[in-house]
């Protein structure tokens, strides 16, 4: 869990910079992310292994410029990073409906079928109701989470989603 959380902050600040004062610059970065924040010793050990860890797996690249580090995601960091999103997908129910519908319709060629089957999968884990076989409907905001599932499985072109007011029958 200290991985996800240090691969999704990077995610939204694009890269963290901190001053390397010494040529062990990883628990430094343990101590930059840690600043502020009260931890137990075992808590510093854990993160800075978790660091260790990432950029042993190639997830980030830790950078000296001067007297400083630059740590940023690499691109399987932010598949990686992808992949913790979209096994935690959950779409939220609003308090009022805007009376609109969100209607998924896909056309995702054979040779993609894994991903067509996934897709399908999720959709019925976020409880989305099937109009048809590859039309599925749901009544909250849902873009960016089916936007987002389609990159990971690189079938966004094959993936429309609309909104509509009125579904007859």
């Amino acid at each position: 869990s200290i991985t996800k959380k240090i691969l999704s902050g990077l995610l939204l600040t694009g890269a963290i910079m901190i001053a390397a004062t010494s040529p062990y610059f990883l628990p430094n970065i343990a101590k930059a992310y840690l600043r502020n924040k009260k931890y137990k010793n075992s808590d510093k050990r854990k993160i800075a292994q978790a660091l260790s860890y990432l950029k042993r797996n190639q997830l980030i690249i830790l950078k000296e410029e001067g007297d400083k580090v630059i740590v940023e995601l690499t691109e399987k960091g932010k598949r990686k990073v992808k992949q913790y999103q979209f096994d935690e997908l959950k779409i939220t129910k609003p308090e009022k409906w805007d009376q609109k519908w969100r209607i998924v319709i896909f056309d995702i060629p054979d040779k993609k079928r894994v991903a067509r089957d996934v897709l399908r999968d999720k959709l019925k884990k976020l409880n989305f109701f099937q109009l048809q076989k590859s039309v599925w409907v749901h009544p909250y905001s849902c873009e960016n989470e089916i936007q987002l599932t389609a990159e990971i499985f690189e079938v966004t072109p094959f993936v429309n989603i609309i909104i509509a007011e009125k579904i007859s029958n």
